[in-house]
């Protein structure tokens, strides 16, 4: 969730049909690299995986807290866990630096108030606010993270209420609300609500991140107001209400105001969301192991904040007695181990194209150096999210170009040129 990594390009339309076929008019800026679940040895990394699939609960936790305060309801089977303590993950002297160059998060830099604050900021499919550290922030966490002074900039409003996350380790994400100008890459919109928090979890201590900017339905706003880009479309800074993202070890792409043509081939398959729920969430999903499908008419959240996926325990270890060789590797965190010499196919459909998880996105590394057993990034555990919801993160979106399309309801899926 927030301790990602890879060389990401981000890139933002000025002016993009929501088309299959469009113009490449976006602005690109290359990003830094953050670790992953991999150690430089190619093993598993199990500790800081406990960790992260601790902190996916967390925000989905939170997720559903807001869509209940919002809306007044949940979603069918849909339950608010409770919080689970992350684990402190400790840096390993022996490890080497390469470990924090793999996919883990897809970060970019923006800026916030006139004149112009700079933020390195995840951009996360699975939330809706956006929150940077304020210059009030006196904790040991915000030490090394750019701060937003209210004072330096002319174009900030306080307004009334709070903004609170909670974590697991009993810290917290919280601070005043603002409106402000904000700019991601040329896109620029007016009084776009915020909040420069005045506590920051200790779980972003090590992060490179300064804060996060949420691209999901504002039916899951903290704040209870419109994310960025559903505040830019109105404001009619972007010409179309649909966002694109590559997700890659390298060339990475946000797109805002359309889809990049030149990053994928043929057209994009969309398939209907659920719109009670505030996420991206897919209706009518099958997965395959092979040629077999295993488990059919679930929902999946697509989730660019989430590392890989998850589904109901028992629905995974259907998919996964279905994989010859396959393991039981962590029953109590859901994660199975198959051969790395013969890795399944594992792809997933929504009533049209099988779109695979390919071996290198399938395998999260050897369960320890030379034991031929690979760590699956299919892991069954229950979210709260619902019944028959599955949690697909950079594990699936890696082999796809995703669209999100808030005119059409819809998420969709391309081949990648």
């Amino acid at each position: 969730m927030f301790c990602k990594a890879t060389l990401f390009t981000l890139a933002l339309a000025f002016a993009a049909s929501a088309s299959p076929v469009e113009r490449d008019t976006g602005v690109r800026v290359a990003l830094p690299k953050r670790s992953a679940l991999t150690k430089a040895d190619g093993t598993f990394d199990h500790a800081k995986a406990v960790a992260a699939s601790a902190r996916t609960l967390n925000k989905h936790r939170q997720n559903l807290i807001n869509l209940q305060r919002n809306t007044g309801s949940l979603p069918k089977g849909a339950s608010i866990k409770e919080l689970k303590e992350v684990p402190t993950v400790e840096k390993r002297q022996k490890e080497s630096l390469t470990d924090e160059d793999s996919d883990e998060e897809w970060a970019g830099t923006i800026s916030i108030g006139s004149p112009a604050q700079k933020f390195l900021i995840d951009f996360d499919t699975g939330s809706s606010d956006l929150w940077v550290p304020s210059s009030s922030c006196s904790s040991s966490t915000c030490s090394s993270k750019s701060k937003y002074t209210a004072s330096k900039s002319s174009t900030g409003s306080k307004k009334s209420g709070t903004f609170e996350i909670e974590y697991g380790d009993g810290s917290t994400v919280s601070g005043p609300v603002y409106t402000e100008d904000v700019t991601v890459g040329g896109v620029s919109v007016t009084g776009q609500y915020f909040s420069p928090v005045t506590t920051l979890s200790s779980s972003f201590k090590d992060d490179p991140i300064d804060g996060l900017l949420g691209m999901a339905w504002p039916l899951i706003s903290n704040l209870g107001k419109n994310p960025f880009f559903n505040t830019a479309d109105s404001a009619g800074a972007v010409s179309s209400n649909v966002f694109g993202m590559k997700l890659a070890s390298s060339g990475s792409e946000l797109y805002l105001g359309g889809t990049d043509s030149s990053l994928y081939s043929g057209s994009i398959e969309y398939h209907s969301i659920d719109t009670s729920t505030g996420f991206w969430q897919a209706t009518g999903a099958s997965v395959k192991v092979g040629s077999k499908t295993v488990e059919s008419d679930f929902d999946t959240i697509i989730d660019s904040g989430t590392t890989i996926m998850y589904g109901p325990p028992s629905a995974v270890k259907a998919v996964y007695a279905a994989v010859s060789g396959s393991a039981v590797y962590d029953s109590s965190e859901g994660y199975y181990s198959y051969p790395c010499d013969s890795p399944p196919t594992i792809s997933f459909n929504w009533g049209g194209k099988d779109w695979e998880i390919s071996s290198e996105n399938l395998s999260l590394g050897e369960t320890e150096t030379g034991s031929g057993k690979c760590v699956g990034a299919l892991a069954g555990q229950d979210l709260g999210l619902g019944d028959d919801v599955w949690l697909l993160g950079d594990s699936f979106m890696k082999n796809v170009y995703t669209a999100f399309s808030f005119s059409k309801s819809s998420v969709g899926f391309a081949e990648l040129a």
